[in-house]
């Protein structure tokens, strides 16, 4: 069965930098949309940034510029770095990948900024 792992979250100040991985596996990765939402406390989860099967990509207005998705179609990885982190950014972030209706997430790693 299809499994998205998360990776990389943590601690880290005000205008710091995160790395976010997600290792998929049991899809044929290349074909799915990949995506990272984030979800912070009281608060719906929401899209920031998107990668389609043709490597275009899409972000939230809150993150363009500040953070990039890529993908490694090798290893079936997903990317989503992020720099200029502000407290804004505090939340669990989770992988997701959607083809048609099929629909699968990760089960999140938390990303706190401090300010």
């Amino acid at each position: 069965q299809v499994q998205l792992v998360e990776s990389g979250g943590g601690l880290v100040q005000a205008g710091g930098s995160l790395k976010l991985s997600c290792a998929a596996s049991g899809m044929i990765f290349s074909m799915y949309d990949m995506s990272w939402y984030r979800q912070a406390p009281g608060q719906q989860r929401g899209l920031v940034a998107r990668i389609f099967p043709v490597g275009s990509t899409d972000y939230a207005d809150s993150v363009r510029g500040r953070f990039t998705i890529s993908r490694d179609i090798a290893t079936s990885t997903v990317f989503l770095q992020m720099d200029g982190l502000e407290p804004e950014d505090t939340g669990v972030y989770y992988c997701n990948a959607q083809r048609g209706s099929s629909r699968f997430w990760g089960q999140g790693t938390q990303v706190t900024v401090s300010s």
